[in-house]
């Protein structure tokens, strides 16, 4: 698997180890100390995933990762010794794409990162597809494509995260009826066993980008003790 892997880890010996567990795997790995050096080497190199810790010197990872996402979409996975609900909560609101505590084996975070980019490519190829047109769904002003993995509103494009396009596009797929949690889970996360409170967080930074009002969902409903449901104009009341 060919891919570009930041590091972002203020701890020489715990960033040490976790490179060399990812260029075994065959990863192009760089490393920063601190958000403020990452920045600096963005401007000149691009990552497919970003392994980012919070607690870091100067800026830290949630501030990094706010401005991160206001121009790249590609996975993030935090690592980090907080391992309070709320913070975890913080991450993922930020846009990680998943959040693992310290301390941690390096197998696994190396498979983590494996799984989040293998799911990143596929989503970023699409499925194999002939001469068809591309699969759209269409909503208010909104045009998903599915093969391009594309969000747009009339013709700016809207910037997701994988996982946020993957939650979307499982949604718009089965409009008309609700999903639980634990569905919507394990479509997109291929797990039937997670933190269900990820569902919301990412339904609730979903609604942010989509809805005018997000307290007064359009697209994505809630269905009070099922789920979430995504609606189409015209399933939506005036």
């Amino acid at each position: 698997m060919k891919a570009n892997v930041l590091v972002v880890e203020d701890v020489q010996e715990l960033a040490d180890l976790v490179v060399l567990y990812l260029e075994k795997e065959g990863l192009d790995t760089r490393h920063a100390q601190s958000a403020e050096a990452a920045l600096e080497l963005l401007k000149s190199w691009k990552p497919d995933l970003v392994v980012l810790d919070i607690n870091l010197p100067g800026m830290d990872g949630f501030e990094f990762l706010s401005l991160f996402r206001k121009k790249d979409s590609c996975p993030v996975l935090i690592v980090s010794a907080r391992t309070e609900d709320e913070d975890v909560i913080t991450g993922l609101g930020f846009g990680a794409d998943e959040y693992v505590t310290k301390p941690f084996s390096p197998r696994v975070l190396s498979a983590r990162v494996r799984a989040l980019l293998r799911r990143a490519q596929e989503g970023s190829h699409g499925p194999a597809r002939g001469d068809d047109a591309e699969e759209t769904v269409r909503f208010g002003p909104f045009t998903l494509s599915m093969f391009s993995c594309v969000l747009r509103r009339g013709t700016e494009r809207v910037p997701l995260s994988a996982k946020e396009f993957e939650v979307l596009s499982f949604l718009a797929r089965n409009p008309g009826r609700p999903h639980t949690p634990e569905q919507i889970y394990d479509a997109v996360w291929k797990n039937a066993y997670g933190d269900l409170t990820t569902v919301a967080v990412y339904v609730q930074r979903l609604r942010k980008k989509i809805e005018e009002d997000p307290s007064a969902p359009r697209y994505i409903e809630t269905v009070f003790g099922m789920g979430y449901r995504f609606c189409q104009p015209e399933d939506t009341a005036p």
